[in-house]
């Protein structure tokens, strides 16, 4: 018995490699106490450890983060507590440290408590951490260390610029590292749209990867496509990149005008908007065709032409026109200069002329449908239009007098239908010849019947 009582007074000193079955936590001194008297029941410590457990809690971390754990006992009868590793290497035991790692330290110990903490956390740490109570028997409870991956900051590949109008491309955005897989989503501008996902393992951690397929358009120039990644490490700062399209595509070009109805001696100033990219600059300016008659009144300053006094000479259609490397287009804008008015109508009788200028897109006439509201371009108003009442009275008066026409016709030829014979065929019945014949004719003249007409 006395080697079996050195043996646990030596794992009492050093319970790390107590091996004897004996209760580590009590002194000399008690051994002793109880050796002496083996039949008294057990009292203080002996008496509540059977109600003893030690409290833990799972644990989330993030990778290079700091992981706190902490082990529990409700009303301790100073019996020592321990910390394992999910590899079960003891890392403290009570105040002392067990495992050579700096990472590991000491945050408090006591009979109630022990709390360590892990800094620089790896995927490595990830598992089932045990807490040891040393009571007969011992008393263990575990917690599982969680540590999650962060994703690397995204890459966008698959943009060459500048892009051409009605290219297809294809934008990728890839993440790796993340744990659990991160999620990947696509704005275009603030707008968010839906790309293809695929997530790929590797190791502990996974590689995620998305794509958004485009058929580039000129409404894409200069839009932002941003690839944002979110995950549970992140919390509320996920990373993204961010890539501005610039595309290449030909001209439009239109014309607004100053003045809806120009008159003589007015100013009007005619403006060529282009769009394109590259920028068609600068535009050429022609009239009917041919090069600007008058550039003494006719000025042409960057996009717009400026014509300082009107007149009558000035009418024509004038023709803008811009071009790219990618094409050329061009709009007209027909001018009819109105003469002055001699008298002003009172004024409540006037319309109200819109304030803003109209229009001319690429129609060559310069009209606008009615149904919008806005005037027709004066262009459109010089020549005045037939009078239709009077071409459908005319229509009409011709087509009676022609039925009329018609119907007289018929009724003449009905009365005069029938067999009309000459002299020679009246006589030829008995007559030898043609002379015969005639005289035949004369002589029964007398007694053919009368022939009457009637007319109504």
């Amino acid at each position: 018995m006395a080697p079996l009582l050195a043996a646990c007074v030596s794992a009492w000193r050093n319970p790390v490699v107590c091996d004897c079955g004996w209760r580590p936590a009590h002194p000399p001194a008690r051994l002793a106490s109880l050796r002496s008297d083996p039949t008294s029941p057990p009292s203080g410590p002996l008496a509540g450890n059977q109600g003893q457990f030690p409290i833990v809690h799972n644990v989330t971390v993030t990778e290079g983060g700091t992981a706190n754990m902490t082990c529990r006992v409700e009303h301790n009868d100073n019996t020592s507590l321990q910390w394992s590793n999910p590899a079960q290497q003891t890392l403290f035991f009570g105040d002392k440290k067990a495992l050579r790692d700096n990472r590991i330290e000491l945050v408090r110990a006591s009979w109630q408590e022990l709390t360590i903490s892990i800094s620089e956390v790896t995927l490595q740490d990830e598992g089932l951490y045990t807490c040891s109570l040393f009571t007969m028997p011992i008393k263990t409870a575990k917690a599982y260390l969680t540590v999650l991956g962060v994703p690397e900051k995204p890459q966008i590949d698959g943009l060459t610029k500048p892009v051409m109008e009605g290219d297809h491309i294809t934008l990728t955005c890839v993440t790796s590292g993340s744990k659990p897989a991160a999620d990947i989503r696509w704005f275009r501008n603030e707008k968010e749209i839906k790309g293809a996902k695929e997530v790929n393992a590797s190791g502990k951690t996974f590689t995620v990867r998305s794509s958004l397929q485009l058929q580039v358009d000129r409404s894409d120039d200069g839009v932002a496509y941003t690839c944002r990644v979110e995950h549970v490490a992140l919390a509320s700062s996920p990373h993204q990149a961010t890539e501005v399209l610039e595309v290449h595509y030909a001209p439009r070009v239109e014309i607004t005008h100053s003045s809806v109805f120009p008159q003589e001696g007015q100013f009007l100033k005619l403006e060529c908007v282009s769009k394109g990219n590259p920028s068609p600059d600068p535009v050429l300016w022609t009239k009917d065709g041919g090069e600007l008659p008058d550039i003494d009144r006719m000025i042409v300053e960057g996009r717009e032409l400026i014509i300082t006094s009107l007149n009558k000479t000035d009418n024509g259609t004038y023709r803008c026109e811009a071009s790219n490397h990618l094409g050329t287009s061009s709009a007209e804008y027909v001018l009819y200069v109105y003469d002055v008015p001699t008298t002003m109508p009172p004024s409540s009788a006037l319309p109200t002329q819109p304030t803003t200028p109209d229009i001319a897109f690429f129609d060559p006439h310069g009209t606008k449908s009615a149904a919008t509201g806005v005037v027709r371009d004066p262009n459109a108003l010089e020549q005045s239009g037939p009078d239709h009442a009077l071409i459908g009275g005319v229509v009409a008066v011709v087509v009676f007098v022609t039925l009329c026409l018609i119907i007289v016709l018929g009724r003449y030829l009905a009365r005069h239908k029938g067999t009309y014979l000459t002299n020679e065929a009246k006589g030829a019945d008995d007559a030898p010849d043609a002379d015969t014949a005639i005289i035949n004719a004369e002589g029964n003249h007398a007694h053919a019947e009368e022939k009457k007409e009637y007319f109504i």
